[in-house]
């Protein structure tokens, strides 16, 4: 607990002055972890097959690119065109027929480094879009995430009995999520009405903190899912008491993903 303490107070250091700035500033964060979550899908998979070089750099190029394209648009529209998305289909797909050995380079290979490339690239390109928008609305958003991780980890060790889903995560318990849910809504509803908009309908905003809080931790769920596909308890040990870069974002990814669908209403 204690280097997992020591590990928080690092990463907030980092983060929160990086986050407050906005601007490039959030958008080289975005950007690093972007990358270094890319790394550890590709370490997952890859630990004893290595790739060709110029395929990784291919797709350290894709990932890169996706995250801060448009960066200071301020604007929820697909800005990718499709032919930046045709080039990058071919990019990954042709190499099968160059390399010509199955061994070295395949189709699941091809779809596996291009899914992780398309689903970071894009979540982080989110990430600094909706900071772009409001720096009130993506903190209440880490603050949702935050709180109901803390609490979901504080009610599973104290009163969790039922395992909430044994083969993909053995420690989370339905206590825990009871918990967490409900110390991250109300904390989150709190900010919101505090800082954002006092006016809103206490239903809505209720209901849909409800859901991040529950989509949050299912994002946790989903990462810790293909961790369990290989064999891994972390996605690294980059931050002590913690794990990567992708135990850390997995929760806020799929929250903000969520969020884009509802910043409408809220």
């Amino acid at each position: 607990m204690k280097k997992r303490i020591i590990g928080a107070i690092l990463l907030l250091a980092i983060f929160i002055p990086l986050l407050i700035k906005g601007g490039i500033y959030f958008t080289g964060l975005c950007l690093v972890a972007g990358l270094m979550g890319f790394k550890e899908l590709y370490d997952l998979r890859y630990k004893e097959k290595k790739l060709p070089l110029v395929l990784l750099l291919v797709s350290f190029l894709c990932v890169g690119f996706l995250i801060v394209h448009n960066y200071d648009s301020m604007e929820f529209t697909l800005v990718h065109g499709y032919e930046v998305l045709s080039l990058f289909t071919l990019a990954f797909l042709i190499p099968i027929v160059i390399i010509n050995d199955f061994n070295k380079y395949n189709l699941e290979d091809a779809l596996y480094l291009f899914g992780s490339a398309m689903f970071l690239g894009l979540s982080f390109n989110l990430m600094i879009l909706v900071r772009n928008y409001s720096l009130e609305y993506i903190i209440y958003f880490f603050l949702i995430t935050t709180i109901t991780d803390c609490f979901a980890l504080f009610s599973g060790k104290l009163v969790g009995r039922h395992k909430l889903a044994p083969k993909i995560s053995p420690n989370k318990t339905i206590e825990g999520t009871i918990g967490g849910t409900i110390m991250g809504t109300f904390v989150g509803c709190i900010y919101y009405l505090t800082v954002i908009n006092p006016d809103i309908n206490l239903l809505i905003i209720i209901s849909l903190t409800i859901l991040f809080s529950l989509v949050g931790q299912i994002g946790d769920l989903v990462l810790s899912a293909i961790k369990r596909v290989y064999g891994k308890k972390d996605f690294s040990n980059l931050i002590p008491g913690h794990g990567g870069i992708l135990d850390r974002f997995d929760s806020i990814i799929f929250v903000i993903i969520t969020a884009i669908l509802f910043l409408s209403i809220i």
